[in-house]
């Protein structure tokens, strides 16, 4: 039987993710966008020239020539194409440092603008747990939202819990868990018992460790430890060649220190691919953050560009000043071309045998940082995956099915199949053959709510005013 075979598939039985359902609000009511071409992303396919129906926020049928129910609302497609919303699995908020917590649901309202209908949040604050809870009831629309918890560290930093020893890491998973986060954070200086101590306290706890890899901890132990990894840390370390003679590489905070691009020179490939392999069979999934690293420390984007971007106008005051002071400090005196030209082909490389390995990528932006803001950096990094040797398909996977599969929400997100949530994207061309129409977007819904260009619109002019008063 082909897929238009069946020209009407009803809904019934579906099955309902409890994680995602519980974090974000079906709205009532039937829709039918109709003449979409739907790219499903069960398959590198598209459904030419289909209805699609949504009952109750979530799809009811998909076929040719549908009969529209009495009182539905009717979207014309016009022959635009219809794909999943997106996820970005790194991503953070103004108003966790920059400005006040009342303007972080006016945040939201970018990420709906640009398709990004989930989102994980890796530092988590109350905030994020009322926000999260408002989308759920509905009285707030917005992303269905993951939680990270408040950063687990070495030192102090923003939303952070310092952790220097075994019993403060323990206590720490468990004050996280208990309040409903839903993955514990790790950022910088973990020692290697700290660490232990935190993926034990973890597994009895029924929360996943996820975020970067300290170096002294090392990528063969996060493997074993099954935590989701973050930036490629701790990789740049693993790669290096027994005789290299430096150990110190540009993992994390590394990037920030000229002497450890010397380590680029020593890079051996047969590691890479050894380390690949190995996380590929550990079944760990990765989010490169490739956007934010390429363009922040190897490939500089020319300052006009960087200003004529839309981010630019919603990046606020105090942030723009020191990322942009801190640009100007880098760029005078960088690596050398050839090692940051190295440091490209070797996250490309990660990137590109992860996939042809069977590995899972997830796709994040880690904006706002960087002078990136959410929501456009996520099609920027989505470029660059097919710019590193990815197919559109494979790279709009990382940013569909793969969150949908590692968040354990793949019957209810991901793809554009009977059953899922209405979370839709509504975009000018086909993006399996040109990933940049991602971004050409005509409309987005979100559990069965329809916004027109026109909303997505008022909703980035908000978001603008809030955070440039």
């Amino acid at each position: 039987m082909t897929r238009l075979a069946v020209i009407v598939l009803v809904l019934g039985g579906a099955s309902t993710g409890a994680a995602q359902s519980s974090r974000t609000h079906l709205v009532p009511g039937v829709s039918v966008l109709t003449g979409v071409h739907v790219v499903p992303m069960d398959h590198d396919t598209v459904l030419r020239d289909v209805d699609v129906l949504v009952r109750d926020g979530r799809i009811a049928a998909i076929g040719r020539r549908l009969a529209v129910p009495a009182g539905a609302r009717r979207i014309v497609g016009g022959g635009r194409y219809l794909m999943p919303g997106l996820a970005d699995m790194h991503a953070h908020l103004y108003a966790d440092e920059y400005v006040a917590d009342s303007v972080a649901p006016h945040e939201l309202g970018v990420f709906l603008a640009n398709g990004v209908t989930t989102a994980r949040l890796m530092i988590g604050t109350p905030v994020h747990l009322d926000l999260r809870k408002r989308i759920g009831a509905g009285t707030l629309t917005g992303p269905g939202l993951w939680i990270a918890s408040p950063q687990f560290a070495g030192r102090a930093d923003p939303h952070s819990r310092v952790v220097t020893t075994a019993a403060q890491a323990r206590a720490a998973v468990r004050e996280v868990a208990g309040l409903g986060y839903d993955f514990v954070k790790l950022t910088v200086l973990i020692t290697p018992d700290v660490y232990d101590a935190v993926v034990d306290e973890a597994r009895q706890a029924g929360i996943q460790v996820i975020g970067h890899v300290d170096p002294r901890v090392g990528v063969p132990k996060a493997l074993e430890a099954g935590q989701q990894i973050e930036h490629f840390d701790g990789y740049w370390e693993s790669m290096l060649a027994d005789l290299a003679p430096i150990r110190q590489s540009v993992s994390d905070v590394g990037v920030y220190y000229p002497r450890n691009w010397q380590s680029l020179d020593w890079i051996d490939d047969g590691k890479l691919a050894r380390l690949v392999g190995a996380t590929a069979r550990a079944g760990v999934a990765v989010t490169p953050t490739h956007t934010f690293f390429v363009e922040t420390f190897a490939e500089p984007v020319p300052d006009s560009v960087v200003k004529a971007r839309p981010d630019w106008a919603h990046i606020p005051p105090k942030m723009r000043d020191l990322y942009w002071n801190g640009r100007q400090r880098y760029w005078a005196n960088p690596p050398s071309a050839a090692r940051r030209a190295r440091y490209v082909e070797v996250r490309r490389k990660l990137l590109t045998t992860m996939v042809d390995s069977g590995g899972t990528i997830l796709a994040g932006s880690d904006a706002p940082g960087g002078l990136l803001g959410y929501g456009w950096t996520l099609h920027r990094e989505l470029e660059h995956f097919v710019r590193s040797g990815l197919s559109p398909y494979q790279a709009l996977r990382t940013a569909t099915v793969n969150p949908a599969g590692f968040l354990k929400a793949d019957a209810d997100i991901g793809t554009v199949t009977v059953g899922r949530r209405a979370d839709l994207v509504l975009v000018e061309g086909n993006p399996l053959a040109d990933i940049r129409n991602t971004a050409r977007i005509g409309g987005v819904m979100v559990g069965g709510r329809w916004l027109e260009r026109p909303e997505l619109d008022r909703l980035i002019a908000e978001a603008g005013r809030r955070l440039n008063p």
